[in-house]
């Protein structure tokens, strides 16, 4: 990278460690570490909505998709779209209106009011586990990014680098930090993608002439995808919007059911088809660049030489003049940071709130409790990185880490808020039936019905021991839901 480049690059990143630190200095309480103050507005939290759940391991990972299918690759996020807008209409209604979430914190502590204690905490164990590997994933994204675009910067140095700088930040800085940078960040990111990364890849590949000549004619059409592929993110994707940890905590941030909506409809409109085109399209670009042997300098000679999620990276790289590949490296670092940084406030909030906490409360007004939330986030972090440095595919861990959290959360959501038969055994038996057989079933081999994804049946599992249990351990009298 030429030195001015890296030059715009350090200074993002040294301003993004002083905003931090700005932060670190004002947080002094729970609610202003975990929630934002309760006081967030909807385009902050909009756009710090897509930020975390697009950032840059669905931008590294919607460039490996266009690279290897094409733009049908870009569905991936409608159902990012469905969740969004199915969310605004269905969940935020349901916890805005009910004051018992006035001063609440994490996803966990709805189990704890509909269910138990003991439910909340199993689900507190789960979110956890799920928003430190989603965290790996985001540090993956950006050792990619780093690795494919430094001469000479192997992957598992820019994890450290990329790693170490993700995780200081968001110690530091808390939730408000996190929103207020998200609205920047997405920003610079539409900016460098719209205005740099687009149009100068365009050009140098050849333009339409030389994509229509260069590949085959399925990887432009909106129908190169398998019915399988698009179950496989439904049941994946669309879930994650009622039991994400970073979405309640910005549903919690909002001061009003209004401004939370209209961030929600917000956000689903960038996830589709704003993110998604723009991210299948560059990394379709940079398919065409590996067949033209544009990547044969930095040893790529062919397709079988090119990891398709550094295909971008490299494109950047071998297109970009001095000076907008500075811009568009801090600009997909933002998007990569958006993400892990919330995925880690996420976990945190988890152990110190629903675990550590169950176990010695803390006043969340303390200064104490600050201090011990930046302990925790830090440890967190740490293994988070640990995690990356032993996998290789971001897309497949982000995938993995939704469908483990997904499987065994989802149902005892819906029951909690829409069914009033639900009960904590059944609530505790669907937890550990359903993260318990999609994990069985994605690491045994074996070969399942018309090549559906495990996460199919972890959540169908779920379900069917819900309702199984939940008939035979309800009492048949009034619970908390009829009092909504």
């Amino acid at each position: 990278m030429h030195p001015v480049d890296l030059t715009i690059f350090v200074a993002y990143i040294i301003g993004l460690l002083a905003f931090g630190y700005f932060f670190f200095r004002k947080n002094k309480s729970g609610d202003d570490y975990y929630v934002g103050g309760r006081s967030m507005k909807d385009y902050h939290v909009g756009l710090s909505v897509v930020a975390t759940d697009v950032g840059g391991g669905f931008s590294i990972g919607l460039g490996g998709l266009g690279f290897v299918m094409g733009i049908s690759g870009s569905w991936m996020l409608f159902t990012g779209l469905i969740g969004a807008w199915l969310a605004a209409v269905f969940l935020i209604p349901k916890v805005k209106r009910n004051k018992a979430f006035d001063n609440a914190y994490t996803f966990p502590q709805l189990f704890e009011y509909y269910y138990s204690p003991n439910v909340a905490l199993v689900a507190a164990v789960i979110s956890a586990i799920g928003y430190a590997g989603f965290t790996s994933s985001q540090m993956l994204a950006g050792a990619k990014l780093a690795s494919g675009t430094f001469a000479d910067l192997d992957q598992q140095t820019a994890l450290y680098i990329m790693g170490a700088v993700a995780v200081i930040y968001t110690v530091m800085g808390g939730l408000k930090a996190v929103i207020y940078t998200d609205t920047v960040q997405w920003a610079l990111l539409m900016f460098g993608l719209v205005f740099i990364g687009l149009p100068i890849a365009y050009l140098e590949i050849g333009g339409l002439d030389a994509i229509r000549a260069t590949l085959p004619p399925e990887m432009l059409s909106l129908s190169n995808i398998s019915w399988q592929d698009m179950v496989y993110w439904a049941v994946t994707i669309i879930p994650i919007w009622f039991v994400g940890m970073t979405l309640y905590q910005r549903i919690y941030a909002c001061k009003d059911e209004q401004t939370a909506k209209r961030a929600w409809y917000l956000a689903g409109l960038f996830e589709w088809p704003v993110m998604a085109f723009l991210g299948v399209l560059l990394g379709l670009f940079a398919r065409v660049a590996a067949d033209q042997g544009m990547f044969e300098y930095l040893g790529a000679a062919d397709i079988s030489d090119t990891d398709p999620e550094t295909g971008l990276p490299m494109l950047l790289r071998t297109v970009l003049p001095v000076g907008l590949m500075g811009i568009m490296m801090s600009a997909y670092f933002s998007a990569i940071l958006s993400t892990a940084d919330s995925c880690l406030m996420a976990s945190s909030g988890n152990v110190v709130t629903d675990i550590i906490g169950r176990i010695k409360p803390f006043d969340p007004d303390s200064s104490r409790f600050v201090t011990i939330s930046q302990v925790a986030t830090l440890v967190i972090g740490v293994l988070a990185l640990l995690l990356a440095s032993a996998m290789t595919n971001v897309l497949n861990l982000m995938l993995d880490s939704y469908a483990f959290m997904v499987s065994g959360l989802f149902v005892p959501v819906i029951g909690a808020l829409f069914w009033k038969r639900s009960t904590p055994a059944g609530a505790m038996t669907a937890m550990l039936a359903g993260g318990t057989t999609t994990i069985a079933l994605r690491y045994s081999g074996v070969e399942l019905p018309y090549e559906l994804d495990p996460n199919v049946f972890g959540i169908t599992a779920s379900a069917l021991s819900f309702a199984a249990v939940s008939l035979a351990t309800g009492s048949g009298g009034k619970s908390k839901k009829d009092n909504l």
